[in-house]
């Protein structure tokens, strides 16, 4: 599939350098790696290659970023990112896992921690671009003693993660069937899972960005770099509401494409990537 770029928000995507990405991700009892390469000026080339096990690969959205309306300059903006591609994370667990260990953290922090508890306790995956990690398993993460955590940088994920994983091992089979917006409410069950949480998870997992909590710090920092010209509120509730009114029908899509171009300059300015 040729595009114009790929949203590589999820802390699992590594770079070989010039423009290079990939990933590996469960996909029911089969592992996929995910890969994106140059083959051109603003064109990639992305697949989906089946690792081990076997089944339906991953679900590539594509969103045409030249179909947004609303006010002109941010609109002129995020059109031109053309096509982009998301993969869905094919995996509630690592969905969920990642949410909670994004919580209250900046993003360059979550990625770290996010990999490095793969690289320790996860599976190693070989990719036709090199060697990467899944997120350990609930049956695995379980089994790490609280000394693990803290060493790794993550005794204050330590309670929300465990308590996902027994939940997980319970009603995971139950919550895959769910509706996507059903699912938002059911995994708010599980202790210190809040809306921001499950919004991610469920957004990560579907695409879509509806779903996602819009009224966020990384939705309202890349609005305000997409239009400062706009007086944005400042505040959660005040900037989600205006910013649905703006996005009206487009809701998911603006919000997905508000964070891929967020990804694509944090990438050159150092900035918080979601």
């Amino acid at each position: 599939m040729i595009i114009s770029s790929v949203m590589t928000d999820h802390p699992s995507w590594l770079s070989t350098g010039a423009g290079n990405a990939y990933r590996a991700v469960r996909c029911g009892d089969a592992v996929w790696a995910l890969s994106t390469t140059p083959v051109g000026s603003h064109a990639y080339r992305t697949t989906a290659h089946p690792v081990s096990g076997a089944g339906h690969p991953p679900v590539a959205d594509v969103i045409d970023a030249t179909s947004v309306t609303g006010p002109t300059i941010m609109v002129m903006r995020l059109r031109e990112a053309g096509t982009v591609v998301r993969w869905r994370n094919p995996d509630l667990w690592d969905a969920l896992g990642t949410s909670i260990v994004r919580q209250v953290s900046r993003a360059r922090q979550a990625r770290k921690l996010y990999r490095t508890f793969c690289q320790t306790h996860g599976e190693r995956v070989m990719t036709p671009l090199g060697e990467t990690w899944l997120f350990p398993t609930p049956e695995s993460l379980l089994a790490v003693p609280d000394a693990e955590f803290a060493r790794l940088g993550m005794a204050f994920k330590r309670r929300p993660l465990r308590a996902a994983a027994e939940a997980y091992l319970e009603f995971g089979a139950k919550w895959t069937e769910l509706h996507p917006a059903s699912l938002v409410d059911e995994v708010q069950t599980v202790p210190r899972v809040g809306p921001w949480t499950a919004g991610a998870t469920v957004a990560d997992l579907t695409n879509d960005y509806a779903l996602y909590p819009f009224g966020d710090l990384a939705v309202r920092t890349w609005a305000k770099h997409l239009a400062p010209e706009r007086p944005w509120p400042a505040t959660e509730p005040e900037f989600a509401r205006v910013w649905a009114r703006l996005a009206g029908s487009q809701l998911s899509d603006w919000t997905l494409l508000t964070l891929a171009w967020g990804v694509r300059h944090a990438n050159t300015t150092g900035a918080t990537a979601f």
